[in-house]
């Protein structure tokens, strides 16, 4: 049986993590400083600490140009889940709701009812028939109904 070592302080606050004692160390993606959520992350907002948090990112370039889905906190590792693509519609926005079928194009007026990054679902309400559809965020203030 391999015995199991607490990892030393990794300048990562309440993170506990079990490390099998010789298993090789690597570096942690986390925040230099406070970024809001909401915020672009940019490179000189990210740094790295060797350790090991499961699930956390690894590389820096897995972040740049992805928004902070929750506020991150200075040296705490940064998650996947903790990112998204850039918002690009809003809740409460109005937004133009866009069918292409066979040729045919039709747009609509309509008002988000969430907040969407480009390719991500949303729902939106069109404002004429007051019909709620689901869409694709495409562009700034655009979704694409399939």
């Amino acid at each position: 049986m391999i015995p199991l070592l607490l990892a030393p302080a990794l300048a990562v606050p309440a993170v506990l993590a079990l490390v099998v004692a010789g298993a090789a160390r690597a570096e942690v993606v986390v925040a230099l400083e406070t970024i809001r959520a909401g915020d672009v992350i940019d490179v000189g907002m990210l740094g790295t600490v060797e350790g090991v948090v499961p699930g956390a990112l690894d590389d820096m370039r897995d972040a740049i140009g992805l928004e902070a889905r929750v506020n991150l906190y200075p040296r705490r590792a940064i998650r996947p889940d903790d990112l998204g693509m850039p918002t690009v519609v809003r809740r409460n926005e109005r937004v133009e709701l866009v069918y292409v079928s066979s040729g045919l194009r039709i747009t609509a007026e309509g008002r988000a009812l969430g907040r969407a990054g480009a390719g991500e679902v949303v729902r939106v309400m069109n404002m004429a028939s007051r019909s709620t559809v689901t869409g694709v965020a495409v562009g700034e203030g655009r979704v694409e109904v399939r």
